[in-house]
């Protein structure tokens, strides 16, 4: 007989009704039920009344779950003492499932279940049960609560909560170093039997790892696993009910396990020589190469460090980390030169940056290697002996003379002539040339320092074997002062003397300036070209002077203007001087010397204006016009004159002629306007003739818009611009465009004050009336 059909055998056996079974769990338990008589409770005659034990008392009820059969499932027995078996008894079920997972047979007290019942699902039933008496509906036995337990058999397995874990270790480790727990649930009561009892063991992972039977908790089986050598690992563990026994249902979980890595592997470069090549031209701060030592480690366990610790280049070359791809990166440290050096030896060590002290015993963790640079020839370009010049000239030099020489020599070993020349963008005048054998320059045109101090130059140097390599260098040319200018007047000085002036009177204070810059500063001296009656200059050796009179009185009716020439000379080397002149109006001042008016009234002074000169003046002063063209006195701005010009009709033929906008070649180049005098006379501009069928309009827009934008077109808009001379004149205005602003007659008494000369024009102009009515 096989180990199944032992198993089938005995489930059957179990869930077979047994009466010996029967009887036990459903007789009456005395033992179980409350007592009747635990108090007593006294008539009314005094006597103790005692009460009747119950024969009718039920706790519990067993069933095992997961029935197969066929038939209802029997549960067990109710039964009463007053039952007679006579029929007259009526058994009432109530409670959880009653009259649909539980029946009651009514007349017998035999409880059945309807289905399959699932511990899993609900463990337990309480229910209600109560015999009644069938013809009355009285009870005869109180009501009593009893439970249906349902006892578990092994029908579940164990279950894991995931079906793949995933867990790592670092790798190295001490064998029996935790690595993850697992842990299977199994449904069935854990109470009840060895159904819920599990056991772990594992099927797939040994010999690395092992499993804790009671625990689930899985640890490292050897020694020193190397990542390097595995990564990863797939272990499979069980879990089995019924303690492990044979029959016990069970369930698998996979774990995925990889090893960390830790720094257990030194840095290693591949080659013991590394050769490296570099033009000589390379700048400094220039990658020559690189160099990589590979570590089987990862992460921060592979981080290495570069350095340049012993060579004949330590001081030429410079190696630095780069920590994305971890190379040592070779760098140019200072300029390279194929004739000077052409070969540098290299010793370069790695070192982990990150290192493990349990693991020193593997080590060192570091290593080094030969780098080898060769120097490559480059046609370079020419080389100055110095990085700028700075050449100092005096303005007065004489034309072709040397002012300074720049030299430049092939730094290759063929040693090719050199060919100087200047960059004419920095020398736009072409003051300077240079000769291109030598690279002496010399001037070419004169200097003056007053127009530039300073030539910044830009001289080439180039291979006459190879033109296009070429080097610049800048040469600064500074221009020395020569003492070749002479003083003059600071300003313009307009200078007056009073006619009440006194001998000796301050009249201006003068100064001078000189474009030149002498070293020791700026010397002044003032005198008088000649002797002077009227003048005299007085040096206050402060680079400026006093004029003063030398007389007293001066009279504008007979001299109104004086010239005065005043030498200034400088102290520099050559003395340079020159003379300026004075212009000394002789005016009008009042007793504290201010000045009243100087030539204004001598316009009206008989040797000024003569009387027929003066009648015409006044005449025009009596003309009245009808629009005033400057309205007010306050308005001195330009004004624009308005001319009503009709046109001379059909018969003016040189008004205008339309013929012209259709053909500007008609236009007579020297027809000047009539309307105006222009000052300078511009050639007109040729403008393409217009087809015939050109619009007027369009025509005549075009070319507003040309004349608009043209910057040789005079303003020949009629716009004139009057200069009002203002208020303060003692004459006031002498214009006559101002004489009909008002509608009254000009009062012309004012002639009587001018004294016996003008009596003649007082008399024709001033009688009112008669002039009035004859004008």
């Amino acid at each position: 007989m096989t180990v199944r059909q032992v198993l089938i055998l005995l489930l059957l056996w179990m869930w077979l009704p047994h009466p010996c079974c029967t009887e036990m769990l459903f007789r009456r338990t005395p033992d179980l039920r409350p007592k009747s008589f635990v108090g007593r409770e006294l008539g009314s005659n005094g006597k103790a009344l005692h009460r009747q034990k119950r024969g009718w008392m039920w706790n519990q009820f067993f069933l095992l779950e997961e029935y197969t059969g066929s038939d209802y499932q029997y549960v067990g027995k109710l039964h009463s003492d007053q039952d007679k078996g006579d029929g007259s008894l009526k058994y009432i079920l109530s409670g959880d499932g009653a009259g649909t997972l539980f029946i009651i047979d009514e007349k017998t007290g035999d409880i059945h279940a309807t289905r399959r019942i699932d511990r899993e699902e609900k463990a337990f039933y309480t229910l209600r049960a109560q015999a009644i008496n069938r013809r009355t509906l009285r009870p005869v036995e109180p009501e009593s609560e009893f439970v249906i337990k349902i006892h578990d058999i092994n029908d579940n397995e164990p279950t894991f909560p995931e079906e793949i874990y995933t867990a790592s270790v670092p790798e190295m480790s001490v064998v029996g170093t935790s690595v993850v727990q697992v842990t299977a649930t199994d449904a069935d009561d854990p109470s009840y039997g060895n159904s819920a009892r599990i056991i772990y063991s594992i099927l797939q992972g040994q010999p690395y790892f092992s499993v804790e039977p009671e625990t689930g908790i899985i640890r490292t089986a050897l020694p020193n696993m190397n990542r390097e050598n595995r990564e990863q690992y797939q272990v499979v563990i069980q879990a089995k009910d019924m303690g492990g026994q044979m029959g016990g249902l069970s369930g698998t979980t996979t774990v995925n396990i990889t090893l960390t890595d830790v720094n257990d592997n030194p840095p290693r470069f591949p080659q013991n020589t590394i050769h490296l090549r570099i033009p000589e031209s390379s700048p400094v701060g220039t990658a020559i190469g690189s160099v990589k030592a590979t570590d089987a480690d990862t992460g921060k366990n592979a981080e290495v460090e570069y350095r340049i610790i012993d060579g004949d280049g330590t001081d030429m070359f410079d190696i630095m980390t780069q920590k994305d791809t971890q190379e040592g990166i070779i760098t140019v440290r200072k300029p390279l030169d194929y004739e000077t050096r052409r070969l540098y030896t290299l010793k370069v060590e790695a070192e982990n940056t990150h290192v493990d002290p349990r693991f020193y015993y593997l080590g060192p963790f570091k290593d080094t290697t030969i780098v080898k640079i060769s120097v490559e020839d480059v046609d370079e370009p020419p080389v100055f002996s110095r990085s700028s010049y700075l050449f100092e000239v005096h303005e007065d030099i004489e034309l072709g003379t040397i002012i300074g020489t720049v030299m430049a020599r092939d730094p290759d070993s063929a040693s090719s002539p050199i060919r100087f020349s200047l960059d004419r963008h920095t020398d736009l005048d072409r003051i300077f040339n240079i000769h291109s054998g030598n690279g002496s320059i010399y001037t070419s045109k004169p200097l003056d320092r007053e127009i530039s101090q300073w030539h910044n130059l830009s001289v080439i140097a180039a291979e006459i074997n190879n033109p296009k390599d070429t080097t610049r260098v800048p040469v600064f040319v500074r221009i020395l002062d020569v003492n070749d200018n002479a003083p003059q007047f600071a300003v313009f000085y307009d200078t007056f003397v009073c006619e009440n002036a006194r001998a000796g009177q301050l009249i201006q204070t003068i100064s001078a300036v000189d474009k030149d810059d002498p070293l020791g500063g700026q010397k002044f001296f003032f005198s008088l070209a000649a002797v002077n009656p009227n003048f005299t200059v007085q040096d206050n050796e402060d680079n400026t002077a006093r004029i003063l009179t030398r007389r007293n009185g001066f009279s504008r009716h007979e001299i109104s203007t004086y010239l005065l020439p005043v030498v200034i000379s400088d102290n520099d080397y050559p003395i340079q001087s020159s003379t300026g002149t004075l212009t000394i109006r002789v005016c009008a001042c009042d007793s504290r010397g201010n000045m009243q008016s100087c030539n204004a009234e001598a316009l009206l002074l008989p040797a000024g204006l003569s009387t027929g000169a003066l009648i015409i003046f006044t005449s025009l002063k009596r003309q009245r016009k009808k629009e005033p063209l400057i309205l007010s006195k306050e308005d001195i701005r330009d004004n624009i004159v308005s001319y009503n010009d009709e046109g001379g009709g059909e018969e003016d033929t040189q008004a205008f002629d339309i013929g012209t906008l259709r053909n500007p070649a008609a236009i007579e180049d020297k027809k000047l306007r009539r309307d105006i005098i222009p000052e300078t006379l511009f050639v007109p501009r040729r403008t393409p003739s217009a087809p015939d069928n050109t619009d007027v309009r369009d025509f005549i827009n075009q070319r507003l818009k040309e004349h608009d934008t043209d910057p040789s077109a005079p303003p020949y808009d009629s716009l004139a611009t009057y200069a009002y001379e203002g208020n303060d004149s003692i004459a006031e205005s002498l214009s006559s465009l101002e004489s009909g602003t008002t509608e009254g007659d000009q009062n012309y008494d004012y002639l009587r004050e001018w004294g016996p000369r003008f009596n003649k024009l007082a008399e024709m102009y001033g009688g009112g009336e008669s002039d009035k009515d004859t004008s």
